[in-house]
């Protein structure tokens, strides 16, 4: 009898063990499972954030645009995502506050002092975006980078947020507004700088000190106002040319250098 009871244990024991094996093997496979699902997702992820990223900076991507790709590619690649505040659009003025209005004001530069005018009425949107960049004092210390001096064409462009020309990724907005369908520009308008997209506008903005034409095949550009003085002033920094890399140039930096002292409207 003792026996058998030893050998009915046995039996049990081995069970036991067997039982045991056949649990650890399963939780193994499907922490394996769990574990390529979450590699797959987290290369989707990223996947999809560069995709995203390059569609957007299609041509010649800055370094600080080269820079959000890769924070944001890094954050898809996280196990707990992004940060809720990275790479948050800032926010754009509503047209609603322009609408109607007509703001008037100085833009004051190291060249001279330049009265402006801008028009609520025929671009709301533009206006009410460079409203509330001049009461921030966002344009104060900010350059006049590009200066184009061809013959059927001459601007003084400003506002870059690092004066590189490059725009700022995480200010963008649309639509344009008020361009003009034979892409003439009156000498005096204010208009606003973007890239390809109708929506890639930024804080740049340009401004035309002689009759100009400009191309419209990708939509034209917002003109959101004119000066009310001061032509002369740019007439005076268009006279001194623009240089590219120590050359003359007819598009490229300001041989006179422009700094923006101070933008107010009322």
């Amino acid at each position: 009898m003792a026996a058998i009871r030893q050998d009915r244990e046995t039996r049990r024991r081995i069970a036991r063990m067997q039982a045991k094996r056949i649990l650890l093997l399963s939780q193994a496979k499907r922490r394996r499972r769990d574990n390529l699902f979450a590699g797959t997702a987290g290369v989707l992820s990223l996947a999809l954030a560069v995709a995203l990223q390059v569609a957007w900076f299609s041509s010649n991507p800055t370094p600080e645009q080269t820079r959000l790709i890769e924070q944001q590619a890094a954050a898809a690649a996280s196990p707990t995502g992004p940060a809720p505040d990275q790479a948050t659009a800032a926010a754009i003025p509503d047209k609603s506050t322009a609408e109607g209005k007509v703001f008037s004001g100085t833009l004051a530069t190291s060249a001279g002092d330049l009265g402006v005018e801008l028009d609520g009425n025929a671009a709301p949107q533009a206006v009410a975006v460079f409203a509330s960049l001049a009461e921030s004092g966002f344009f104060t210390g900010k350059t006049c980078h590009r200066l184009t001096t061809a013959e059927t064409m001459g601007v003084l462009q400003c506002g870059s947020l690092n004066g590189d020309g490059a725009g700022d990724p995480a200010y963008q907005w649309g639509p344009v507004e008020n361009t003009p369908a034979d892409g003439v520009y009156p000498a005096g308008s204010i208009a606003v700088a973007r890239a390809a997209a109708t929506d890639s506008h930024g804080t740049q903005f340009f401004i035309v000190y002689k009759d100009s034409v400009i191309p419209q095949d990708t939509g034209g550009y917002t003109i959101m106002g004119k000066l009310t003085s001061g032509l002369d002033v740019l007439e005076s920094v268009a006279a001194q040319g623009a240089v590219k890399d120590g050359a003359e140039v007819q598009d490229g930096m300001p041989k006179t250098p422009v700094t923006i002292d101070s933008f107010t409207l009322k």
